[in-house]
């Protein structure tokens, strides 16, 4: 449901329940059932960085009761922001545009599509999401309207956390990036997305929105140029239906920062 639409059907609930039937009381009206779905893996040592990035860690620092008797904990933790589950600021691969900080909220909350493409990545985990894939789930479930948040299923959110199945390797290092094997989305789908479909935001359950192979990251580029931000490593897509959820994909406010740790979740009635 989108957040208008839902403050919309607070109002006529609440009108309803104030205007009482020809010689009865007032009954209040059936509100509406909502799901919540979480995106977001959890983030812990296991988590699956890129094999350049510094993974994450919780370091303890206070677990016990204190001197004057009552109990106390605290963590530092650490790690690079592009992990996990998280978001990407369009500063993460075109200068000058948004950064974590400075992205609007109505371009983090919003109604959702999603496009599963799960069949296709089973059998090529090379695969690349085209234009074909997205005018063929149109014909099924109309035409995406602007402003949407599209996600894209493969389902290798299962493989999560074993990164020689989810990134195609478990090796760490420069030398490793060049053994990333995962699907992501082809460039002419990035551009048909952003300029044709005018969507505030694209999200997948891979480790990146260009696939494992790439080596010159122009679906981030395109879409990234244009302020479109891009959530990676999500989970649990196949929960949601091919439309009808809203998202809320809220990340740590990092001042500056080109991307950060995020919480996703989808609310469905």
């Amino acid at each position: 449901m989108r957040p208008l639409a839902f403050l919309s059907g607070v109002a006529l609930l609440l009108s309803a329940a104030c205007t009482a039937p020809a010689g009865g009381p007032s009954r209040p009206a059936a509100a509406a059932v909502l799901r919540y779905v979480d995106l977001t893996h959890d983030l812990s040592s296991e988590s699956v960085f890129w094999p350049t990035g510094e993974t994450f860690q919780l370091t303890k620092v206070a677990d016990g009761l204190t001197d004057k008797g009552y109990y106390y904990a605290s963590n530092n933790y650490s790690g690079n922001e592009h992990g996990g589950t998280h978001i990407d600021a369009p500063v993460h691969f075109a200068q000058g545009r948004w950064t974590v900080d400075q992205i609007p909220l109505d371009r983090l909350i919003g109604h959702a599509v999603v496009v599963d493409v799960s069949a296709a990545s089973a059998t090529n985990a090379d695969y690349q999401v085209s234009v074909a894939d997205f005018t063929a789930w149109e014909r099924t479930h109309g035409q995406f309207e602007p402003d949407l948040i599209v996600l894209i299923r493969t389902d290798f959110s299962r493989r999560w956390p074993d990164a020689a199945t989810y990134l195609g390797t478990s090796e760490r290092g420069a030398a490793a990036v060049a053994r990333l094997h995962f699907p992501g989305l082809h460039p002419d789908a990035a551009t048909w997305l952003a300029e044709t479909r005018k969507v505030k935001a694209v999200g997948l359950d891979t480790a990146s929105i260009d696939f494992g192979q790439s080596t010159m990251f122009e679906s981030h580029r395109i879409l990234y140029a244009r302020n479109i931000p891009a959530f990676e490593n999500l989970t649990a897509l196949d929960q949601l239906p091919a439309r009808g959820a809203t998202v809320y994909a809220l990340p740590m406010k990092i001042k500056g920062g080109s991307g950060s740790p995020l919480r996703a979740v989808a609310v469905i009635e």
